[in-house]
């Protein structure tokens, strides 16, 4: 058992030390996405002592590259999974509640082109509130007309006869993660990313420990411990061959993408949920960050991959569906990224179900030698899934009974209040120490690219206090610059590449590697077609104007 630390900051070097001042662990944590970091933040909250090894950044994986919203998800209310909604509306509540400066109300309009659709959807949104029950956040409405013509000025008119305005949460994915690994650290877990397990400890057939790999220095560690648990998502079934070479493969990959856009082609602050694609999924068009944020697709994929990329008829998918719903649609050429990510799926164990009819229901495995794998879920049920996990390894490790305390536990960079309102105020607290480290050097005031509004103290914010370790680290997750516009994160990476060498004391060849990796990491986020439109602002007044 642990005690609490006044040290609140993510610090590699510190994490390095107490790993090796440790003999041996309560729990160990594999994967630092949503769902093992939520472990972590339960189980070092509950007292135990606790270590998560990630073998990238901090949400690296799919947990940076979801739709940014949290949700009850509507799509599993019309399948009928009561239990899931309710959850997960419960869950929406509690992110809420304990991230305000993360989360955020962003209402939902579905607009109606056919006479029942916005009584039938009407009908279905207000059992969605009604079973958020306090944890609701909205009143459903029926909407008319002007109103929705009032929201959208680029939506196609053509037979719309009203619609329905419903609300969901909206956050960043990537800064929350980094927010509950920050939480965790508070309650003493120790926390390292780029660190490899490459196989598991047994003892008389139970797995007490890890091997694992310091992949900046090639140290290698055995580390011992009461439970090990695999949180690794779409790679949970290769920790499972670790434990049995004839593991039976577990999950099943679905890939979805997005596509981002200049607001422009939506220029609102409320959300367009389109209910039922040629595929039978839903497609939300948000407004995030300045810009214009669409999907997702549901692809079946064979086998996971760090860096996902979007496939040419998942981009053009989506955008053949907005020319359904937008006066003036995007084509390629107005892309200005696209992110792909995976989904964790559960193979059922009765039918050969495809991916759009696997539950997003969480799943706990516990193997007779004792490895526990969580997997599936969803980003919004991250700390339902925690509690469950812990509440599994207590008694798998023969841990004291100590009941979860996240329902009420306040995520770092909690604050209700702004002082200043700029875009610094996504650091909830942290912002303040943000500002205050343009006093201890003048040049850190200095913006970093024309299009973006982020100075040069939020990337050494990001290496000194959140363990950023790479230009895809800062670009990709911290930023989010390499999500909403590929081209200008390419076009920064030298300046944030020199920025690194100095803080990291490293040198010109491993500055030069550095680059080379994100070119080719980046490559993924660009569409097929780079060219941008110039004359977007031009194209869509006019086009709107004679439409009118």
């Amino acid at each position: 058992m642990m005690g609490n630390s006044s040290s609140q900051y993510l610090n590699r070097e510190s994490a390095l030390r107490k790993l090796k001042e440790n003999a041996k662990w309560d729990i160990i944590i594999i994967g630092g996405g949503a769902t093992g970091l939520g472990v972590a933040l339960d189980a070092s909250s509950r007292g135990f002592k606790t270590l998560l090894l990630e073998r990238g950044d901090f949400a690296n994986g799919t947990s940076s590259r979801s739709t940014k919203l949290a949700h009850g998800g509507v799509r599993y209310l019309a399948q009928g999974n009561i239990a899931l909604v309710k959850e997960a509306l419960k869950e929406r509540g509690l992110m809420l509640k304990n991230a305000p400066h993360l989360v955020h109300l962003l209402p939902f309009v579905i607009p109606s082109y056919k006479w029942w659709e916005k009584f039938y959807y009407g009908i279905g949104l207000k059992i969605y509130d009604w079973m958020a029950q306090h944890f609701r956040i909205g009143k459903t409405e029926l909407i008319n007309n002007k109103k929705v013509r009032s929201l959208f000025d680029n939506l196609n008119l053509k037979g719309l006869n009203g619609g329905v305005i419903y609300y969901d949460g909206q956050f960043d994915d990537a800064r929350l993660a980094l927010n509950i690994a920050q939480t965790s650290v508070e309650h003493d877990a120790v926390l390292l990313n780029y660190f490899e397990v490459s196989d598991l400890i047994k003892s008389d057939g139970k797995v007490v420990g890890v091997i694992a790999k310091d992949l900046e220095n090639n140290e290698i560690f055995e580390i011992n411990a009461n439970v090990v648990i695999n949180a690794t998502g779409v790679f949970a079934d290769s920790i499972l061959a670790l434990d049995h070479k004839t593991a039976k493969p577990i999950i099943k990959v679905s890939q979805g993408i997005h596509l981002v856009l200049r607001k422009e082609f939506l220029p609102s602050s409320d959300a367009l949920m389109i209910p039922k694609t040629s595929d039978g999924r839903v497609l939300f068009a948000v407004p995030w960050k300045d810009h214009l944020l669409v999907g997702t697709t549901d692809t079946p994929m064979k086998v996971p991959t760090t860096q996902p990329k979007a496939l040419e008829e998942e981009i053009q998918f989506i955008l053949k569906t907005l020319k359904n719903y937008l006066v003036v649609p995007p084509t390629i050429d107005d892309v200005l990224s696209v992110f792909a990510g995976l989904r964790p799926l559960v193979v059922p164990r009765d039918t050969d179900k495809g991916t759009k009819e696997i539950s997003r229901d969480h799943k706990l495995i516990i193997d007779k030698t004792n490895l526990i794998t969580i997997t599936g879920g969803k980003w919004t049920t991250y700390r339902k899934m925690a509690e469950d996990t812990v509440d599994e390894a207590i008694q798998v490790g023969n841990l004291p009974e100590i009941k979860c305390k996240t329902e009420d536990l306040k995520i770092h960079g909690f604050t209700e209040t702004k002082d200043i309102e700029d875009h610094l105020d996504i650091y909830g607290s942290d912002a303040t120490q943000i500002r205050n480290l343009v006093n201890e050097d003048i040049r850190f005031q200095q913006k970093l690219h024309p299009d973006f509004p982020h100075i040069l103290a939020e990337v050494i914010w990001f290496i000194r206090y959140e363990m950023a370790r790479t230009v895809e680290d800062i670009l990709a997750r911290r930023l989010r610059i390499l999500f909403l516009n590929a081209q200008a994160a390419i076009d920064l990476a030298p300046e944030i590449a020199e920025i690194l060498r100095k803080e990291l004391a490293k040198d010109s060849k491993w500055k030069d590697q550095q680059l080379a990796d994100f070119k080719s990491i980046a490559a993924n986020y660009l569409p097929r077609s780079p060219k941008l439109t110039t004359s977007l602002n031009n194209k869509i007044t006019t086009k709107l104007n004679n439409h009118v």
